[in-house]
């Protein structure tokens, strides 16, 4: 299968395959593309790649085979040992990891913010700005000195999330984000991940949470548990394919019998265990 590729794609996956130490297969020649300004979810069960397609995306493993491309440029790892290279790439591309505490490990909040912006090489005071800007904008100001692993589990999303959005990247990564967030939490993220691509963001993000499809993508990537894409298109169609979503073990079917009626009802998987 060859991805399809359009004008402004940003990102494009070609027959790419990868197994984890050699044994374990997580992608079977999987092909998609990202265009700019567009909400995609991968949308598949637990194990069946869609993690493992997000650290591709953001270069933090290499297929075994096949051919990933963002802005235009071939992503390697030899591509990603070139400084000049990997600076322009990451600052482009950001990743929310699904545990913030995998993604969040300096001494205060501040500190954690400015970490990207000076390994980019930005002077301090500019540094210094940007990292005042994400802290009023995710209304973290109050905790800018306080240690991370001092903060709530919903306060944790939000610094991870800054430390990401402080380098304002045009490409969105989020490892299934609304789990284990408390109600208040969840609801917030969904409003700013709506509102990050209103204002020209691309974001991709797996989950197999269906409550939020609705919201959080336009079009949905399918993967299936045999590690291959078994579905692509708008979120409505594929919420409404009920064959397709049982297929994948995205929703269970229980047949009913009142009288001489039997009917069906699916079931959804709607969270992440925590």
């Amino acid at each position: 299968m060859t991805a399809l590729r359009s004008a402004d794609a940003l990102l494009v996956v070609e027959d790419a395959s990868y197994s984890y130490l050699d044994r374990f297969p997580a992608l079977d020649r999987v092909s998609m593309s990202v265009r700019a300004g567009e909400k995609v979810a991968l949308l598949g069960a637990n194990g069946c790649g869609k993690s493992t397609m997000l650290k591709l995306l953001d270069g933090l493993l290499f297929a075994d085979q096949g051919r990933y491309t963002a802005f235009d440029a071939e992503v390697t790892e030899d591509h990603l040992e070139d400084d000049q290279f990997a600076r322009g790439f990451r600052s482009r591309i950001g990743f929310v990891f699904q545990n913030s505490d995998a993604q969040v490990f300096s001494p205060t909040v501040r500190e954690e913010l400015a970490f990207g912006p000076l390994n980019m090489g930005l002077s301090r005071d500019e540094a210094a700005v940007r990292v005042d800007d994400t802290l009023t904008m995710l209304g973290l100001s109050a905790l800018a000195d306080r240690a991370p692993y001092q903060l709530s589990g919903g306060q944790k999303k939000r610094v991870a999330i800054a430390s990401v959005l402080v380098m304002n990247p045009e490409v969105l990564l989020f490892d299934e984000p609304t789990a284990a967030l408390d109600p208040r939490t969840r609801q917030w993220l969904i409003e700013l991940i709506v509102e990050l691509n209103a204002s020209g963001k691309t974001i991709v993000l797996a989950t197999h949470d269906l409550e939020t499809l609705d919201r959080l993508a336009d079009r949905c990537i399918v993967f299936s548990e045999d590690h291959t894409i078994a579905g692509n298109g708008p979120t409505d169609r594929i919420l409404g394919d009920r064959d397709l979503l049982a297929e994948v073990n995205l929703i269970h079917v229980h047949a009913h019998t009142h009288g001489d009626v039997t009917h069906t009802h699916g079931h959804g998987i709607t969270h992440h265990p925590s």
